[in-house]
C-alpha cells in the first residue's frame, strides 16, 4: 500500500534545488533555480505508469491535468478544464480551456486526454496506474491479456475541446479523483516514438524536462508558454537523489541543498533539526498514513489472526516518542484526520499494545521462524523500523529484524512484482483529498496499488455501492463500513501513525508552502 501516494507508505520523498544556469533569459539564474531532494523514480516518467511518490512529484511538474489541488487545503479546482458537467454522476461532460500547449508545442486537445486514458488502461501496455480508470465503462474489456479492443467504450471524443466520460455505474468522486497523475494527457508525439519519450518526456505543465541522470537527478526547467493561471518563479528545479536521507540533510544544514520534505530520524530527536535550522523548518500535518503490510500470496501470513496479533504488539507510541520526538499521531483506522469522510476510532483496539493478548493469539498461529520487517533505506526508515522490531520482539518473544531494501526503485518493484517474502514498509499519501482515495486503490480486489494481492467479495461490494451513492457525501457510511471490515476483520495491512512532514529549506529559500500532500509548492515558492 503506498501511493498513491503510497507511502509507497508509502514513506519518504524529497527534492533538492540545485542552482543551474538557464542562457538566454536575462535572468540571474543562481537567483532563480533550487534544489530538491528526492527519490528515484521507480518507472519511466510516464503518467500512467507512476503511482509512487518519487515519480509523482516529478510528473507534478511535468503535467497538468483537468483539476488541480490548492497547496493549502486541497480543494480541487479546475485545470485544464474549463467545466466538468454531469447530472447522475455517471456521464460528465467535459469542455477544455483554450490555450493549452504541450512543451513541444502542439496543442492539448481532447484526444489528449481520450487517447492517453486509453493508453493506461489497456492491460498489455502494463501501466500501474491502470486501476484509477476502473470506473470507465469499457475498462474491464481491456484488462484481458489479449483484448479484443483498444479502447474504452465510455470515452467519445465530441471536438477538439470537448468529449464524454461515461462510466460503467454513478462515481460521485471522479472530479475529484481527476487531478491525479493517472487521468493526465500525452502528445501525439508519445504514440508515435515511445522510446523517444521515455528519453525526452514532453508534458503540459509548468516545468519541462531537461535531463535525467540516474539514480543521481532530474532535472526540469520554467515553461514559458505555461497556461495554467499561476506561473513559478523559479526557472530551474532538480531533483537530487541521495543515498541516504542524512546525507540530504546535512546538505541543508550547510546551505548546499535548498529543500528537503523529509527530515531524518536522527534530526528528530530532542528537535535538533529546530535548532539546527532555525526560522527555516516546519512541522505539519498532512494527508497521510504509515502502515506495514503483508505480502497476503505468501501462506505464512494468511492467517488474519497473525496479522492482528503483530498490530498489538507494536507500541505505537513508544516508537514515535523515541524516535520522532512524539511528533506523530497514532492511527486508529487507514484514513487520517481533516480527510472527507473519515469516522474516528475505525481499528478498534487491534490498534492498540496489548501484549499479552498479541502474544496469546501470535502462539496460537505455530509462525515459524524470525519476523522480518522489509523497508528501502534511502528515506530514513532504518531508525523507526528497527524501534518496532524492538516492541514486537518484547511483546512475542520472537525476534524481530530489519531487511534493508537500498532504494525505494527497487523496493517498489519488488512489491508490485510480488516478490515480497517478508512484512513490508507500506503507506499511503492521498492522491486526492477523499476516503475513497485511502480504499478502493488499495484495498479493493486487483487496485492499482493493492501490493500484497488482498481480496475479498464483501469489501469489494460495499465499496462499490459506496461508488455509487449520489453524492461522495452519501457514500461515506459505507466507506467507513468498508474500512471497518478490513481492519477488524482481514488486517491486510497494520496502522501505524498517521504522518506528520518535519520539512528544512536553505537559507535561499522564501515563500515555502508545503501541501497537503507532502510537497513543496513549487508555484508560492521563491529564491534570493
Amino acid at each position: 500500500m503506498m501511493p498513491s501516494r503510497m507511502v509507497t507508505a508509502i514513506v519518504g520523498l524529497v527534492v533538492l534545488l540545485l542552482a543551474v544556469g538557464c542562457t538566454g533569459s536575462g535572468i540571474d539564474e543562481n537567483q532563480t533555480t533550487i534544489s530538491y531532494n528526492g527519490t528515484e523514480p521507480e518507472n519511466a516518467l510516464i503518467p500512467g505508469d507512476t503511482t509512487e511518490s518519487g515519480g509523482i512529484k516529478v510528473i507534478g511538474a511535468l503535467f497538468r491535468g483537468l483539476v488541480e489541488y490548492d497547496a493549502r487545503t486541497a480543494e480541487p479546482r479546475n485545470a485544464v478544464a474549463e467545466s466538468i458537467e454531469t447530472t447522475d454522476s455517471r456521464v460528465y461532460t467535459i469542455t477544455l480551456k483554450s490555450g493549452w500547449t504541450f512543451h513541444d508545442g502542439t496543442p492539448v486537445t481532447a484526444s489528449s486526454f481520450v487517447d492517453a486514458w486509453n493508453y493506461t488502461a489497456y492491460a498489455p501496455n502494463n501501466q500501474h496506474g491502470a486501476g484509477y480508470l476502473s470506473h470507465i465503462q469499457g475498462y474491464a474489456q481491456l484488462q484481458s491479456p489479449q483484448p479484443s479492443t483498444t479502447t474504452m467504450s465510455g470515452l467519445r471524443v465530441v471536438d477538439d475541446r470537448t468529449f464524454v466520460v461515461t462510466l460503467t455505474e454513478p462515481f460521485s468522486a471522479f472530479r475529484t479523483q481527476l487531478g491525479f497523475a493517472a487521468f493526465f494527457p500525452l502528445p501525439t508525439s508519445f504514440f508515435a516514438d515511445k522510446a523517444a519519450f521515455e528519453a525526452h518526456p514532453v508534458g503540459n505543465g509548468p516545468f519541462r524536462f531537461v535531463s535525467r541522470d540516474r539514480g543521481h537527478n532530474i532535472v526540469v526547467e520554467r515553461y514559458e508558454q505555461f497556461a495554467g493561471a499561476q506561473k513559478p518563479h523559479v526557472v530551474r528545479v532538480e531533483f537530487r537523489f541521495y543515498p541516504a536521507l542524512e546525507n540530504a540533510y546535512a546538505d541543508v544544514v550547510a546551505d548546499k541543498l535548498d529543500f528537503i520534505e523529509i527530515t531524518p530520524a536522527s534530526a528528530l530527536a530532542e528537535g535538533r533539526y529546530r535548532a539546527e535550522l532555525p526560522d527555516r523548518h516546519l512541522s505539519q500535518t498532512y494527508l497521510g498514513v504509515q502502515s506495514i503490510s503483508f505480502p497476503l500470496y505468501d501462506e505464512r501470513y494468511a492467517n488474519p489472526q497473525l496479522r492482528q496479533a503483530l498490530s498489538m504488539a507494536i507500541d505505537r507510541q513508544f516508537v514515535i516518542d523515541t524516535v520522532f520526538d512524539g511528533d506523530k499521531v497514532v492511527a486508529d483506522g487507514v484514513v487520517p484526520p481533516s480527510v472527507p469522510g473519515r469516522a474516528d476510532g475505525q481499528c478498534g483496539q487491534l490498534c492498540t499494545y496489548q501484549p499479552a493478548r498479541a502474544r496469546q493469539l501470535f502462539d496460537a498461529t505455530g509462525f515459524e521462524g524470525p519476523i522480518e520487517l522489509t523497508a528501502n533505506n534511502d528515506t530514513a526508515n532504518q531508525d523507526w523500523v528497527e524501534a518496532t522490531c524492538a516492541t514486537i520482539t518484547r511483546a512475542l518473544g520472537r525476534e524481530c529484524r530489519f531487511v534493508p531494501v537500498p532504494t525505494l526503485g527497487e523496493f517498489r518493484k519488488a512489491i508490485n512484482d510480488h516478490r515480497m517474502t517478508a512484512i513490508y514498509r507500506s503507506g499511503w499519501v492521498a492522491d486526492y483529498p477523499s476516503i475513497e482515495n485511502f480504499l478502493n486503490p488499495i484495498y479493493r480486489t486487483h487496485a492499482a496499488v493493492n501490493g500484497g494481492q488482498y481480496s475479498n467479495p464483501a469489501v469489494d461490494a460495499l465499496l462499490a455501492r459506496a461508488d455509487a451513492a449520489p453524492t461522495e457525501q452519501e457514500g461515506w457510511a459505507l466507506y467507513q463500513e468498508a474500512e471497518r471490515q478490513i481492519l477488524l476483520q482481514d488486517m491486510p495491512a497494520i496502522p501505524l501513525w498517521f504522518q506528520t512532514v518535519q520539512s528544512g529549506w536553505s537559507t535561499r529559500l522564501h515563500n515555502v508552502v508545503v501541501t497537503p500532500f507532502r510537497e513543496l509548492d513549487l508555484f508560492s515558492v521563491t529564491v534570493s
